[in-house]
């Protein structure tokens, strides 16, 4: 099996973030591309599905980073822009459809891109909401 550059990774949102992840407020937003012949900036389209794509900070809520950056970044392939399960500032979130593209940065060290096709309120949330009811 030959790897090509941008080869994604199917990943579970679990996996990613173990002990969960809450998003930044109002970090969410639409990506641009930058024509540099033209100086016009343009929504960014997926490659691989058309789709546009949006983007949301996240903080990763894992107790074992200690003091490392705890915020990362997920691209979001959709054809509409996704919409926060209740728009709460730090809420918890889960992904769906995620991915993992490793790349070499330019510090010439390893990076990963995140990409999901959704986000939503995480199922235990959702559970305990309809317990406490």
């Amino acid at each position: 099996m030959a790897l090509r550059g941008g080869t994604r990774f199917a990943v579970r949102c679990e996996d990613v973030f173990p002990a969960g992840c809450a998003l930044v407020p109002e970090s969410l937003g639409e990506v641009e591309d930058y024509d540099e012949k033209t100086g016009r900036r343009s929504p960014a389209k997926d490659k691989l599905t058309g789709q546009r794509v949006w983007q949301v900070r996240v903080m990763d809520l894992d107790p074992e980073l200690g003091k490392r950056s705890r915020e990362t970044t997920v691209k979001i392939s959709a054809d509409y822009q996704p919409v926060p399960p209740s728009g709460a500032p730090f809420e918890a979130v889960e992904f769906e459809g995620m991915t993992v593209t490793p790349y070499v940065a330019s510090n010439g060290r390893m990076a990963y891109s995140l990409r999901a096709t959704a986000m939503r309120a995480p199922a235990g949330v959702a559970g305990n909401k309809k317990a406490a009811a």
